[in-house]
């Protein structure tokens, strides 16, 4: 990162980049470390974005530093193949590196994330952190694994973290959608059961996992 400039509203900042700028316009949304910002600036190999305060109590874009490393990664376009998991680069909260363990020559990353992201990891399913698409195991409670073999190393920012650095944590979209669409069908179904004096159904609200 180039620069970061705040304000009381949020901040700017400013990334070097070897991406060509002559292929990203005013307007254009990328990713960085998986959070969805908009271009508004470019000048001399740097683009900028304007980062509102929702986005920096949401993310760890707020911990930047001028020659922070971070994760780059244009919007998906109609044609190109879908080398992961669908990702809204909408973060949903910050996890932490609780362990880095080797195996062969991957490396095993363990991560503890806030209950209400937690609710929606599957084993084997999908997590974005810090824009990078991993697959979970070894879920317990609030901490699950991914593996990372060298190329995720060498190509990510997560090869340069170490245990008790903070990460955006983007979970599946399709869970969350699930999730909303059962249950607000069932509570369609309670309220509905009331009003026909089926009994005295009380609402139920859809769990989002054990309380932090």
């Amino acid at each position: 990162m180039a620069a970061i400039k705040r304000s009381d509203k949020g901040a700017v900042i400013s990334i070097r980049t070897t991406l060509p700028l002559a292929k990203i316009s005013i307007g254009d949304s990328i990713a960085i470390n998986g959070a969805c910002m908009t271009v508004t600036r470019k000048a001399r190999g740097t683009f900028s974005m304007d980062v509102s305060e929702e986005s920096l109590r949401r993310t760890v874009l707020g911990d930047l530093e001028p020659g922070s490393r971070v994760n780059l990664e244009r919007c998906l376009t109609l044609g190109k193949l879908i080398g992961g998991h669908l990702v809204s680069g909408h973060v949903d909260g910050v996890g932490r590196i609780v362990s880095i363990e080797p195996e062969g020559d991957s490396r095993l990353y363990t991560f503890e994330i806030p209950a209400a992201q937690a609710h929606y990891q599957v084993e084997k399913g999908s997590v974005t952190l810090d824009g990078i698409s991993l697959t979970v195991f070894n879920i317990r409670n609030r901490r699950f694994t991914v593996a990372l073999i060298p190329h995720t190393l060498k190509m990510t920012t997560l090869g340069f973290k170490g245990v008790g650095d903070r990460v955006n944590v983007e979970s599946d979209m399709l869970v969350k959608y699930v999730e909303r669409i059962v249950g607000d069908s069932f509570g369609d179904r309670l309220n509905g059961g009331r009003k026909r004096g089926a009994g005295k159904a009380r609402a139920i609200r859809t769990p989002v996992g054990d309380a932090p």
